[in-house]
């Protein structure tokens, strides 16, 4: 017995100096039940941690009930918008003073539909280099100047709304020049171009992908550009073909100059707003489909009130008299694009008014015909 009690006796120092010798000692049981009675504790905060970021898009619903831009401008009681006042037919000054011209009436419809009055607008003229930055800070609540939807403004301006003109680049040559096509363009050839647009990025890339080399003139100002062209001082200039016909028309000897027959670019002109206003974005768009909607179903600014006894299903949806199909999620009247429409009239009515043939400046509406009669200009239906 004595024999059995101190072997046992030795199994337990040698368990004892070999549990030491691993770092471990005697009372290791109690240590490692200690931290596992406290993983409980160690849980919860991780729990409310990952609750509270859960709660925070819950928040996100309150604008698009009407708040952001839209709130702002009906408090201000005005429309602030990034044009211009240079350019015949899409933005310029009548005789009176007052902003006209295609760009213009697409900020008086918003006006009208949002505050009920076209003319409460407030026109901020820019500059091509200064459309990015000021649709950035969201100094303007509407940007409606001659500006060229790409995949980078998209990203880094603001939300582009709906393509209302479809242009391209081309090129404006004297005819003392001698250049009657783009295959006369050769090595050392001056350009005059605005900075700050896809324009300038897009003659760039034209010389290079003819490997022709050439010298651009460049100006911000697109008076100094065509300026400095009737000066002589640059061999061809270039921009949207629309802009071309209504600066050559405000030259005084238009018929000395020549619009070349190329085209060298996709120009989709179109509104853009601030980016991160996800309800005001939708209200714009909802005021441009309406001015095509309305050309195609026939609802012009003379007979708004009467079309509103129509029997058609889409134009009683378009004018509010049936349904709500978006006007009060955005925080609009039912009669918001009926005041849009009346005001300015439809798409039709905006093109001839300010470029149709009776116009300063006329252009033929090719591209910019509704889709059906041939043309690209195509809404999605208001339901």
């Amino acid at each position: 017995m004595f024999r059995k009690l101190l072997t046992l006796l030795s199994l337990l120092v040698v368990a004892a100096v070999f549990m030491a010798a691993c770092g471990a000692p005697t009372p290791a049981a109690p240590a490692t039940e200690e931290p596992a009675a406290e993983e409980p504790a160690a849980e919860e905060p991780t729990e409310e941690v990952m609750e509270e970021p859960m709660e925070e898009p819950m928040e996100e619903p309150a604008q698009e009930e009407g708040g952001g831009i839209l709130a702002r401008v009906q408090e201000r009681g005005t429309l602030i918008c990034g044009g211009r006042t240079d350019l015949a037919g899409f933005g310029s000054l009548d005789d009176d003073g007052n902003n006209v011209g295609f760009d213009i009436d697409l900020c008086r419809a918003v006006a009208a539909a949002v505050l009920g009055d076209a003319n409460a607008i407030e026109i901020v003229p820019l500059t091509s280099a200064d459309r990015g930055p000021v649709l950035q800070t969201a100094e303007v609540d509407l940007l409606s100047r001659n500006v060229t939807w790409t995949s980078s403004r998209d990203v880094q301006w603001g939300d582009f709304t709906t393509v209302m003109f479809y242009d391209g680049q081309g090129f404006m040559v004297s005819d003392a020049s001698g250049i009657t096509s783009t295959d006369d363009f050769a090595d050392g050839i001056s350009a005059c171009v605005t900075s700050g647009t896809t324009t300038e990025q897009n003659l760039a890339d034209y010389f290079r992908q003819r490997d022709i080399e050439f010298e651009p003139v460049i100006f911000e100002e697109a008076a100094a550009v065509y300026g400095a062209f009737q000066e002589g001082r640059c061999d061809v200039t270039t921009s949207d073909r629309s802009q071309l016909v209504s600066v050559r028309s405000g030259f005084d000897d238009p018929s000395a100059y020549t619009i070349l027959d190329d085209i060298i670019s996709k120009e989709p002109l179109t509104p853009a707003v601030p980016h991160g206003d996800t309800a005001w974005f939708d209200t714009v768009k909802l005021v441009m489909w309406s001015l095509i909607n309305a050309e195609e179903l026939g609802v012009t600014s003379a007979n708004v009130e009467e079309m509103k006894n129509s029997e058609n299903i889409n134009v009683r949806r378009l004018l509010g008299v049936e349904g709500n199909y978006g006007y009060e999620e955005l925080g609009l009247g039912a009669d918001a694009l009926a005041n849009a429409i009346a005001a300015v009239g439809n798409y039709g009515e905006i093109y001839d008014r300010n470029l149709g043939p009776d116009a300063a400046v006329t252009l033929p509406r090719g591209l910019n015909e509704l889709w059906t009669e041939g043309g690209l200009i195509y809404a999605p239906p208001v339901k």
